[in-house]
């Protein structure tokens, strides 16, 4: 994986950073850590050098070399990335890219990401991001590792977000939880918006619906209610300039639009367009302006699934010292702990609500991605999305998918993102992003039996060690 960064063997310390690592006294001909883990704990992993003094005779000569501090290894990190999981997801994701790929309409398309992490503690399970190119001289397909673009490529996520717009439209007052509204075209700016599974009638919609339905027009309603109406208290009317900020800030304490705090370097903030149109006000509360991360997304999901708490994604879970045999784990220094970095403005009412919907997405007949753990132990909630996109200059389409597993109380939260996946109007490839997340959760509980069935063997196969009997009379 490419997350695991890299040092510098051959040219010592790179030129960029030299005067950094030469105040730090380290040597030019020291290897350092160039990008991600190994970048961002380098003072970690670096351990400390054997400091030694020559003494020498009247002629030069060095006739004794004394020790003046033992040199020491650095760290050993424990990460919270489940290799064996993170193996699985790799294979699932660059299977499906390389059958996307080998469809039609696929000229754009060359990356897939998946993000799944512990919601209640920020621990990240898998990072995958994986790019097809074609090999020049063979003409053949090959999929390349891309994980560091699950933080570092931003794009358009459509309808995922729509918990957000409806969280931020009950926190607005400018609807409440249960409300009914009128899925209907509406027409504005010379253009017709309009809901994917209704193109040209009226129909009644709960929020619960507009969620699990996938309603854009309920999410333009709240749009336009917090750009034109007035608030419970009667004041002046909101403008659009002020609707764009208060989504926005929204937004943001879920994890959109900003950075999820991740321990590792170059995190993008994702994209934030410019605009005072009400048409694009009404895109940006659908997923189809503003652009956002992998990660963020998951992030985002995470935040729902544990109750409105914001916490900041990590992948190291301990720092330990040196292993002296290179099996037995060292002595524990430090455990990473939680970083709650904020929490939403919802109450507990509202987030329930938002979650009743994610399960209509997979569990009602009109759903969108319905039956998708149907005969499985476990349940769910999600949500999935559509978004306009160019690439090149061409139109394309960009899906994706987010939630969380086990409904009630959830161990893992996830995302996925495929970017320019076709450039076909209206061909949404079959749900390949709902494919990948039914494939995935379902080998995340596989594993999770399959290492309770090895621990219990485990435990069932120690001997029984008994104190020796004494002889009589002793």
């Amino acid at each position: 994986m490419l997350l695991d960064g890299y040092t510098s063997p051959i040219e010592g310390l790179p030129k960029s950073r030299e005067k950094h690592f030469l105040a730090r006294n380290y040597s030019r001909n020291d290897r350092v850590g160039k990008s991600y883990i190994e970048q961002y704990y380098e003072d970690l992993l670096k351990g400390q050098k054997t400091i030694v003094k020559n003494i020498k005779d009247r002629s030069g000569r060095v006739v004794e070399t004394k020790t003046i501090r033992q040199g020491e290894p650095g760290k050993d990190l424990i990460l919270t990335i489940d290799s064996e999981l993170q193996q699985t997801l790799e294979n699932i994701v660059s299977n499906k890219l390389l059958e996307l790929k080998r469809g039609p309409n696929t000229g754009e398309l060359d990356r897939a990401f998946l993000v799944m992490m512990n919601p209640n503690n920020g621990e990240v399970l898998a990072l995958v991001g994986k790019q097809v190119m074609t090999n020049k001289e063979t003409g053949k397909l090959e999929i390349w590792d891309y994980a560091f673009g699950t933080f570092t490529a931003n794009h358009e996520a459509g309808s995922t977000v729509k918990m957000a717009t409806l969280l931020t439209g009950y926190q607005e007052n400018v609807v409440r939880i249960g409300e009914t509204k009128i899925d209907e075209p509406i027409r504005i700016g010379g253009i017709t918006k309009r809901s994917l599974f209704n193109q040209n009638s009226r129909e009644a919609v709960t929020d619960i619906e507009a969620i699990g339905r996938s309603s854009n027009v309920y999410m333009f309603r709240i749009a336009m209610a917090m750009a034109n109406s007035n608030n419970s208290s009667g004041e002046s009317e909101r403008s659009i300039e002020n609707a764009y900020d208060t989504f926005r800030q929204s937004f943001t304490s879920f994890g959109l639009g900003t950075k999820t705090g991740i321990d590792l370097p170059g995190e993008s903030g994702g994209l934030i367009g410019d605009s005072d149109s009400i048409g694009i006000l009404m895109d940006l509360s659908i997923g189809q302006f503003d652009t956002y991360t992998t990660l963020q997304l998951a992030q985002y999901v995470s935040t729902i699934a544990n109750g409105g708490y914001r916490i900041a994604p990590k992948v190291l879970k301990e720092i330990r010292e040196p292993s002296e045999d290179g099996q037995i784990l060292g002595s524990l220094i430090q455990e990473t702990e939680i970083n709650v970095l904020n929490r939403i403005q919802s109450i507990d009412a509202e987030i329930d609500q938002v979650k009743r919907g994610m399960h209509y997405v997979y569990y009602a007949p009109k759903g969108t991605a319905p039956r998708i753990f149907d005969g499985k132990g476990y349940d769910g909630a999600g949500k999935t999305g559509t978004a306009q996109a160019f690439s090149s200059g061409k139109s394309t389409i960009n899906l994706s998918h987010v939630g969380f597993a086990p409904y009630e109380n959830p161990e893992i939260a996830y995302a996925v993102l495929i970017p320019n996946i076709t450039t076909k109007p209206g061909d949404h490839t079959n749900g390949a992003q709902n494919k990948i997340i039914q494939q995935a959760v379902d080998e995340y509980f596989k594993l999770k039996v399959k290492r309770a069935k090895e621990e219990n063997s485990t435990v069932a196969e120690q001997p029984i060690i008994q104190a020796p009997k004494k002889e009589p009379g002793k």
